[in-house]
């Protein structure tokens, strides 16, 4: 069918859109803001994507995205089990979203039509440039008992598009005032970000050593659907798995409830962070100047390409940042969970004289104390830093991030060091807030490995 004008359209053969094109959208589309919370919404629309770029490739069904992307069995029922096409819906509103707001000036547009899942691109049309009569083709009759049902769905899809234009608006508009109040706070915060660390002697020394090679910085907040999910099913969560989705994999096949393992897809679906881990993000991004290149993203969407790469700072226990344990056989303090009986401790490898092996979690009612590690060491390639700051509990976590970017507790771990310069190191802090009290941390035992620079 050709457009009813003589602008190109996707219906325009010779205008088609190359695979080039459309591979790079929707690559563009995936790594939005609109998906950055929802990796299950962003698998679904990469896969059915990259189907709708294979040569002769028809529809894509409803059984086989259950089965690829949701981790369904290949035969499932999907009478009982809509979960494709209640995630279709949601898809769908995300990607209007972003064509409407980041994407507003894109040239090529992706659309997935209801009633099929197959993705179909064409190209924006130009300012000025009349929009081709979609309402007069649509009710084009090939019979005439087909007419006045045509008219109809014209009708409706209008009003349904109406009142989504309507909810584009009103949350673009809510974008723009959160993005007048991010910037005003930047520009506050401008003269601090050009020089953090001015009248601050140790944390320009550890910060100016962690940055030396102005290489990008990659701060990595956790995954705590992962750590809820492994207290629920009480299995231990490993890297492989993790990077691979297997153990969402390994929990349809299992014996749970249907329930059980719906509530487990809504966790893992909606990709939670703690306010600890953002609290801890925030005060690291502030130390690192606006001169150097530096990276905000969540534990799901890394990569060991960009961990091998660059700088990084991973913020939580392996429980919420599985990439930790790539940093298991260089660490002496290594935050642990007991998921026989659901606690956090820290276990101490290597005991120096006095040290314990097992540093407990207390539950004492009117207090709350806990411990945290703050690891500095070499990325995985040795290429640049890498540092971890891992909490027996968010509040914990929160301390590791605070140690980092107090000039007092720096400039008094410096001092017990003896040195001005400082070496990689662990240190294991005790963290405590009593009742009506405020919380605070000290540190109970250290290593260095100057060997390692």
């Amino acid at each position: 069918m050709t457009s009813a004008t003589n602008h190109p359209t996707i219906e325009s053969q010779e205008n088609q859109p190359s695979v080039e094109e459309r591979r790079a959208l929707i690559e563009r589309v995936a790594g939005s803001e609109q998906f950055s919370r929802s990796a299950r919404l962003r698998d679904f629309l990469l896969y059915v994507g990259k189907q709708s770029l294979k040569d002769g490739r028809a529809e894509i069904h409803e059984q086989e995205i259950g089965a690829k992307v949701f981790g369904r069995s290949s035969t499932y029922d999907r009478s009982q089990d809509n979960i494709v096409r209640v995630n279709a819906t949601e898809l769908r509103k995300r990607i209007d979203l972003y064509f409407t707001s980041d994407g507003v000036h894109e040239p090529l547009i992706l659309e997935i039509p209801r009633g099929g899942y197959k993705p179909v691109f064409r190209r924006r049309l130009l300012a000025g440039e009349d929009r081709p009569d979609v309402a007069a083709r649509a009710v084009e009759p090939e019979s005439t008992p087909t007419k006045n049902f045509a008219a109809e769905t014209v009708r409706q899809v209008g009003h349904e598009k109406l009142v989504r234009i309507h909810a584009m608006w009103g949350t673009l508009c809510l974008v723009l005032v959160i993005g007048g109040l991010v910037l005003y706070r930047h520009d506050r915060a401008a003269p601090k970000a050009v020089s953090p660390w001015e009248g601050k002697p140790a944390i320009a020394a550890f910060w100016g050593g962690f940055l030396r090679s102005n290489q990008q910085t990659d701060i990595v907040l956790p995954d705590d659907s992962a750590s809820v999910i492994e207290d629920i099913t009480r299995r231990p969560l490993a890297l492989p798995d993790y990077l691979t989705r297997d153990y969402m994999r390994q929990i349809e096949t299992s014996e749970m409830s249907a329930d059980r393992k719906a509530d487990l897809y809504q966790i893992f679906n909606h990709n939670l962070v703690t306010f600890g881990g953002v609290r801890a993000a925030q005060q690291i991004q502030d130390e690192i100047p606006a001169s150097y290149p530096r990276y905000l993203t969540l534990t799901r969407y890394y990569t060991a390409d960009e961990i091998k790469r660059n700088n990084v700072v991973l913020i939580g226990g392996k429980k919420s940042v599985p990439w930790d344990h790539l940093f298991d056989d260089k660490l002496n303090f290594i935050t642990d969970y007991d998921d026989v009986h659901s606690r956090q401790f820290v276990s101490n490898r290597n005991p120096k004289p006095g040290e314990p092996a097992i540093y407990a979690v207390s539950y004492e009612p009117n207090s709350l104390v806990g411990y945290s590690v703050v690891a500095y060491l070499p990325n995985p390639s040795g290429t640049g830093n890498a540092i971890i700051l891992a909490g027996t509990d968010s509040d914990a976590t929160g301390a590791a991030a605070e140690f980092l970017t107090s000039e007092e507790k720096l400039e008094q771990f410096r001092s017990t060091l003896r040195t001005d310069q400082f070496p990689y190191f662990e240190v294991l802090l005790k963290t405590s807030r009593l009742s009506g009290t405020s919380f605070n941390s000290e540190v109970v035992a250290y290593r260095t490995y100057p060997d390692l620079h």
